[in-house]
């Protein structure tokens, strides 16, 4: 199974920043962007990739280790940013080091546990809102966010999730998500 530990802000934050970027689906080849619908974002802390099903005993444990030594903290969605033109993504933040802390313990846990941890890239908080379907600039896109802030809210909670790609080969289909386990921070 696919799978990664993220934590996922509040449906409210999701509220205000989906209202954000609302305007840019009217900016020029916004068409050729794959939005991610707002019901799927999340901050990813360590991409696992395939796991054996068979690991997750103990991945589910070190995880809930992990969740328990971090505290609950104060974040917020904060302006836009880009990886080049191929994914544009809003940032965070308020307590990102205890974020980066808590990423950094995940994939601890889950190479102790026996699970491959994607550590091709360094964690950069960030939830993916779009991504470029050939030669589009996302500057624009970028930019049109940069003044965004969103309200504070409270990270609580540390989630394991499954990633079930599209099969049906239908356009547009997206992945869908599955939490499987959750755990509280430490209060």
């Amino acid at each position: 199974m696919r799978l990664f530990v993220a934590v996922t802000p509040p449906s409210s934050a999701l509220a205000e920043l989906a209202d954000a970027t609302a305007l840019l689906h009217a900016l020029p080849d916004a068409g050729r962007l794959r939005w991610a619908a707002p019901d799927t974002w999340h901050f990813t802390l360590a991409f696992l990739g395939e796991v054996d099903e068979g690991l997750l005993p103990e991945l589910t444990e070190r995880l809930g280790r992990a969740a328990h030594r971090h505290p609950a903290h104060e974040l917020w969605l904060a302006r836009g940013g880009r990886f080049g033109d191929r994914v544009l993504w809003a940032g965070a933040e308020g307590d990102v080091g205890v974020l980066g802390e808590l990423a950094r313990s995940a994939a601890a846990g889950a190479r102790r546990a026996g699970a491959g941890v994607d550590e091709s890239r360094a964690f950069h908080p960030h939830l993916t809102l779009a991504r470029a379907t050939g030669r589009v600039s996302l500057r624009p896109y970028a930019e049109a966010l940069a003044d965004f802030r969103g309200s504070p809210f409270r990270v609580g909670r540390l989630e394991l999730v499954r990633s079930r790609l599209p099969g049906s080969g239908v356009p547009g289909e997206r992945p869908r998500y599955e939490t499987l386990a959750a755990w509280d921070l430490r209060t």
